[in-house]
């Protein structure tokens, strides 16, 4: 047996897709999966109708890596090309022995490293922030401390010892932050502001310790970069659609100020040092859909929210401290939600801005690349069952050093959705994850214009439509329905792109197609996609689905060829960075009702002889998922954000104590080396 991944025989599926328990599904997306998918346009699948066709150094270095190895596939269309053996970059074989799948309380490192928590729901943000209180919290003190779910984590450096930390807060799990809670409607209103108060994000200082990849949170002298930004922080609406009726309300009539932003998953960085946070599963904060105006519902049904029967039932009900949140009194204030979000960690006066020009879905990554001609590409993933992959490119040049004209960037370019198309024959993708007679799942692709600031592409559509209601006009141009497409990175060594497609478990095998080749996908796959000509800004693309996840004793999963006796088990991938070598890092949001084991970090190569070689770095404790992940520039330190800790339970009847040992708080985790070397090596 290889010391990379013990075998053992796991535990089959428990409950839905995914494995969360139904507390968290009911908080974290209001039940999305125990609903019918929104996307119920009359789009087939690819393979019926296109069947012939960081901080700022690390996104720096990712825009400006060579092209990876490309080959003009069958009828011209565009295909990656197999690697050579050994691979035409680094050939790096991860360095440490695979953590064993467990269900340990706390979170579990290789041998030879160690960790600590960094900062934890309730720790202090600004300077004058209260003692947490457990038991007496309150929304004005939550405003000043860290706030709950920690999700996409990113990275600023100050100097050799210092740098600030990011740290999304994508919701908040009430049964776990008050003791009887039952739901929105019987809650103290104090509680609800609580609730508020602890989603958006922070932006903290930190500080090495002593010479180690370990760091702590900065909690004395001065720390004027420090700052919460909640559901009611005050924020610009921008780009085309900023103005337009549909994001007019009774509070803002002119359509261009929002208060907040909800649901923050994962995210990413710009060449000018930003953080772009990603507002997700927004739909279930309103209320009151049932008495919208007619006009309204489709679109509020398209974006999931609840247009009949109790809308108010087991809802946090936001409304009851802000009437904003009932839509049957202010149906816009919906459209004003679900964008990236940019904000400066370095300017604590910069108003976030709200980019409508990268359209509003369920936003889970927005992750940059330089295009050939100096543009700014912006990498999405919509995440809902049966929905798509979007990318955005500026129409202006990044100017290095000009923070005035980059401030610009993200409110002019075209907006795309991503088409794909398989090379096998239909007969050969069956559902149920057996490869095609050419080995592999893969393809070529083609980016669909949707708009740029002067011309809608949709017919139907104006520029501004396309904005609010980009799923209508995605449909419309027959995007290419997909397994909830997550985070998304870039590999700094070949420029390839990285897409975590999460699970759907609704597909038939009817439905299954070459990018999306297995049928109740439980455990998701990873996409890989190479930009013609290695060029950020192309409309043409090749793909290939280099893992299919699952346990590697199941015959529907792949891992690029790899011996899969050699592999860890892996489910539901979900946010993914990269190692400066070129290895591709992947949490996952799925473990505890999968293969009844907690959730992970794993690491893979995505190139050379040990291409996909798949091993498990950390596990997280119980009920929690494993999100971040961040690898900092030096490679001596990893972020992890283990989020809703102790999923299952309640105050009285704890699953977890982690991390110390009384009630379970989301916290923000660093691992590092105990000899000083790389991460993973």
């Amino acid at each position: 047996m290889s010391d990379s991944a013990p075998r053992r025989r796991l535990l089959p599926l428990i409950g839905h897709n995914g494995g969360r328990s139904r507390a968290t599904c009911r908080f974290r997306c209001g039940d999305a999966c125990f609903h019918e998918a929104p996307n119920t346009s009359a789009n087939e699948y690819f393979g019926d109708i296109y069947a012939g066709v960081l901080s700022r150094r690390n996104v720096l270095r990712a825009g400006a890596v060579g092209a990876g190895a490309t080959a003009v596939g069958l009828n011209g269309a565009f295909t990656p090309a197999l690697a050579a053996p050994g691979g035409r970059g680094p050939n790096p074989r991860l360095g440490f022995k695979a953590v064993e799948p467990n269900t340990v309380d706390a979170v579990t490192v290789p041998k030879h490293y160690d960790h600590r928590v960094v900062i934890r729901w309730g720790d202090p943000v600004a300077a004058d922030a209260p003692e947490f209180d457990f038991a007496g919290q309150t929304g004005e003190a939550q405003e000043k401390q860290f706030g709950y779910n920690c999700d996409y984590v990113a990275f600023f450096e100050l100097d050799d010892r210092r740098g600030l930390l990011w740290v999304n807060h994508e919701y908040t799990n009430e049964e776990l932050m008050f003791d009887g809670y039952t739901d929105g409607s019987a809650a103290d209103l104090e509680q609800i502001k609580v609730g508020l108060a602890a989603h958006g994000g922070s932006i903290v200082e930190i500080e090495r310790v002593r010479a180690t990849g370990a760091w702590k949170l900065v909690t004395k002298g001065e720390r004027p970069y420090n700052r919460r930004i909640t559901a009611t922080t005050p924020m610009r609406i921008t780009g085309p659609a900023a103005g337009h009726r549909l994001l007019r309300t009774q509070d803002d009539p002119a359509g261009t100020e929002v208060l907040g932003m909800l649901n923050n998953c994962a995210g990413g960085t710009t060449p000018w040092g930003t953080v772009l946070t990603c507002e997700e599963n927004f739909n279930q904060y309103f209320v009151g859909g049932e008495d919208a105006p007619a006009e309204a519902k489709p679109a509020l049904r398209r974006y999931g929210i609840a247009t009949s029967g109790d809308t108010r039932e087991g809802n946090r009900r936001f409304d009851r401290v802000q009437e904003r949140f009932d839509l049957s009194k202010h149906p816009n204030e919906a459209n004003r939600f679900g964008y990236v979000v940019e904000i400066d960690p370095l300017d604590p006066t910069y108003k976030p801005r709200k980019r409508t020009m990268l359209g509003r879905i369920k936003h889970e990554g927005a992750t940059t690349r330089i295009t050939e001609d100096g543009r700014v590409a912006v990498y999405m993933g919509d995440d809902e069952r049966f929905d798509y992959i979007y990318k955005f490119v500026t129409a202006k040049r990044y100017r290095e050093g000009s923070r005035r004209h980059n401030d610009t960037l993200l409110d002019s370019g075209t907006l795309y959705v991503a088409r794909f198309t398989g090379n096998s024959p239909d007969e050969e993708i069956d559902g149920s994850g057996a490869l095609p007679s050419d080995g592999r799942f893969d393809g070529s692709g083609e980016w669909v214009r949707l708009c740029d600031n002067e011309r809608s592409y949709v017919e139907g559509f104006s520029v501004a439509e396309v904005l609010v209601h980009t799923r209508q006009a995605a449909d419309a141009v027959g995007a290419t329905k997909m397994d909830r497409p997550e985070d998304f990175e870039p590999s700094p060594v070949t420029g390839k792109v990285y897409c975590a497609l999460t699970n759907n478990t609704a597909r038939t095998p009817e439905q299954a197609d070459e990018v999306n080749p297995r049928a109740n996908n439980k455990f998701g796959h990873v996409l890989e996609i190479t930009e013609k000509g290695d060029d950020a800004g192309a409309t043409a693309f090749g793909w290939i689905v280099p893992i299919v996840c699952g346990d590697p004793e199941d015959e529907s999963t792949y891992f690029a060829g790899y011996d899969k006796s050699k592999v860890s088990p892996i489910s539901s991938p979900d946010n993914v960075t990269f190692d400066a070598r070129g290895n591709l890092w992947i949490s996952t949001d799925g473990h505890p009702g999968t293969f009844g084991n907690h959730d992970a970090l794993h690491a893979v190569p995505v190139e050379g002889r040990h291409r996909g070689e798949l091993r498990t770095f950390a596990t997280v404790p119980a009920g929690a998922e494993c999100c971040g992940p961040y690898i900092t520039q030096d490679q001596k330190t990893v972020f992890i954000a283990p989020q809703h800790p102790g999923d299952g339970g309640t105050v009285a009847d704890p699953v977890s104590t982690w991390p110390d040992g009384d009630f379970p708080r989301p916290s923000v985790v660093s691992i590092w080396h105990t000899k000083g070397k790389d991460i993973g090596f």
